[in-house]
């Protein structure tokens, strides 16, 4: 990645981020970190933003803790360097999903428990936003799951306001390719941390991933194709800019 191409990836976060208004001034964001590539990124780059913005905000990291053994060093000295604290969220998910439940297909049973988790998180921590590495290949592909396996139309939204919390949900990285943050993390040199779950990559999303990989090797504008069909959909439905703060 070049040095040049900094500026592009924060110019469309910084668009993206006044024409949701997903930050404004005052806000105590929570940063949902995986141990991915993704959300790694989603930290830097907000940390970028915060330096440029012409309104104070604060940023929460917090890691939700499977239960199982997992290094996080490499993720608390990103936090550290990047001066933004981070919160571990002590969870026994694992042991529900895998042990206790022993469902077929766990993964909603744990997306939504770690979400619940997450949340609970951001609101003792005093947050009222939390923003998610969710990116545009994740949109597509989530578009893509829904149409094949539920025969509906519709994806996640840039920004949700949580009726049950309070909490708005954000994704600044939305309008973003999901190979722009690959070369991030590999210059920047951003933490992963090993996944252990054990069905790690055996999942529809994988699936839906591989597809659309080799849908975008045969038409090679199909992303941007992608992401100006959803800003022109009901589905991604910007709020008015608002010039003064994206000066």
């Amino acid at each position: 990645m070049r040095r040049s191409d900094r500026k592009w990836f924060l110019t469309r976060v910084k668009r993206t981020i006044y024409g949701f208004k997903m930050i404004e001034n005052g806000d105590r964001v929570a940063v949902g970190l995986s141990g991915g590539k993704d959300s790694a990124a989603l930290l830097y780059i907000l940390n970028l933003f915060r330096r440029h913005a012409p309104f104070d905000f604060d940023l929460q990291g917090i890691f939700v803790h499977p239960g199982w053994p997992v290094d996080i060093g490499p993720l608390q000295a990103m936090a550290d360097k990047l001066g933004t604290p981070l919160h571990v969220e002590e969870t026994v998910i694992a042991r529900v999903v895998f042990e206790r439940r022993q469902e077929k297909n766990p993964c909603a049973l744990c997306a939504n428990m770690r979400r619940g988790a997450l949340h609970k998180a951001a609101l003792d921590l005093g947050c009222n936003k939390v923003a998610l590495g969710h990116h545009l290949d994740d949109a597509v592909q989530t578009f893509m799951m829904n149409l094949i396996y539920t025969g509906c139309m519709g994806t996640f939204k840039p920004k949700t306001f949580l009726d049950r919390t309070g909490l708005y949900l954000i994704r600044p990285l939305i309008q973003l390719p999901e190979n722009t943050l690959t070369a991030l993390a590999c210059r920047e040199n951003l933490p992963l941390l090993k996944n252990p779950c054990p069905i790690s990559g055996r999942t529809k999303r994988r699936e839906m991933a591989e597809l659309f990989a080799q849908l975008g090797s045969r038409y090679p504008d199909l992303r941007e194709k992608w992401r100006s069909a959803l800003l022109g959909s009901p589905f991604w439905q910007p709020q008015k800019q608002d010039f003064n703060s994206s000066k």
